[in-house]
């Protein structure tokens, strides 16, 4: 009951009287649904009544909700790409999580691009520029993209057009310069193909498990890495440039580096499951892979993926397991782990489905953000010294 509240608490929060609550419900502003007790009354959607409460904070103090907006808070700007809504996600209006089981993820990214699948062909046929880079030992995932970008942009002249079906373009030859990166091969009909192909040649069954992360991982709206390549886009930057700075964002622990914090967990856990968690609980921390605060029922991509992968990862099911029993749900980053562990992959696997899925989304936003003309540009509040008058 945690997520409900009662027409008395709803109303209470928001500051109005249960008829004026009543007429909220009948204007379409909050959800009701009769109660699973006897007494059937109506219950009320806690995050329908956070809504509510963000756009009085709006009208009443415009300065404390601008605030909250950079922190899970109101929209701050209109966007088409991607919804999240009741728990569920969805690309350009279609479900997400079909998409991913029915869908290659060319044609996922060519929706976000184009608001359809018509142009996947055409757009992944152009063979990828052909680099001999040389790479550094031991880089990390985002280490070797942010390697071979400014490499393949410098030879990429078509990426200074900007315009909505150039960028398609720069974007479909993006995405091939990216897979390459990891393969170190030529590009092979498509990125899941490519990737099985280096990961585990002999495993066809592998490629549309690998299609399906890639897609759960096209975009989530507008966070950290896809707020980070608009601002890039608004500058007219290229989608390059747009593209590498979302992947010094992307690399941050707290988004796309969280994948490493969960191998670190699951590699801990093989000493003993129990134990590693009682340790992680014990010292306050946060068990890495698991709850997403636009997810309160549990994350549909962590979900989805963990059933196609199921039961191949002996440590991911025992922790999932215990971790069950504590109400605790597994989100994107422990599944892209548990995928990479289930399906022999190398180290890191999960965060290059990530980055590599992700930069889809990058990109729709980077041409979505190039059809506006204003710069991105906000206005801090000044809490520092006063000058001397």
């Amino acid at each position: 009951m945690a997520d409900y509240l009662s027409a008395q608490e709803a109303a209470t929060r928001l500051g109005i009287s249960t008829a004026t609550l009543y007429s909220y419900v009948s204007r379409g502003l909050l959800r009701s649904e009769p109660s699973k007790g006897k007494t059937r009354r109506k219950r009320y959607r806690l995050d329908d009544v956070r809504r509510l409460e963000q756009k009085q904070t709006i009208r009443r103090e415009p300065e404390k909700a601008a605030e909250g907006a950079l922190s899970w808070g109101m929209p701050v700007l209109d966007s088409s790409i991607t919804l999240i809504q009741d728990g569920r996600l969805y690309y350009r209006g279609q479900d997400a999580l079909q998409l991913a089981t029915s869908r290659s993820f060319e044609e996922v990214a060519t929706l976000l691009w184009t608001g359809n699948f018509e142009a996947a062909g055409r757009l992944f046929d152009e063979p990828p520029p052909k680099l001999n880079i040389d790479y550094p030992v031991n880089l990390s995932t985002v280490e070797r993209f942010q390697t071979i970008l400014p490499q393949v942009a410098a030879v990429d002249l078509a990426a200074y057009d900007l315009s909505a079906e150039s960028t398609t373009q720069t974007g479909a030859r993006l995405l091939k310069s990216l897979t390459q990166a990891i393969t170190e091969q030529p590009f092979d009909q498509s990125v899941a193909h490519s990737l099985q192909q280096q990961w585990q040649p002999e495993q066809p069954a592998v490629k549309p498990l690998l299609e399906a992360a890639l897609i759960l991982c096209a975009d989530h709206e507008l966070n950290v890495s896809a707020f980070t390549a608009r601002c890039v886009a608004s500058a007219r930057g290229t989608p390059y440039q747009a593209v590498i700075a979302a992947l010094a964002a992307f690399s941050g622990y707290r988004h796309g580096g969280a994948s490493v914090r969960v191998e670190a967990f699951f590699h801990e856990a093989r000493n003993g499951v129990q134990q590693t968690i009682k340790r992680y609980l014990q010292t306050g921390q946060a068990l890495p892979g698991f709850m997403h605060p636009l997810y309160p029922d549990g994350d549909p991509r962590g979900r989805l993926l963990l059933e196609l992968v199921g039961g191949r990862d002996k440590v991911g099911d025992e922790i999932l397991a215990v971790t069950n029993g504590l109400g605790f749900r597994p989100n994107i980053d422990f599944a892209l782990v548990y995928l990479q562990d289930g399906l022999g992959l190398p180290t890191g696997a999960g965060q290059v489905l990530f980055g590599i899925g992700r930069t889809a989304g990058w990109i729709a936003h980077c041409i979505e953000q190039y059809a506006l003309d204003p710069l991105i540009r906000p206005r801090a509040r000044y809490i520092g010294n006063l000058p001397a008058s």
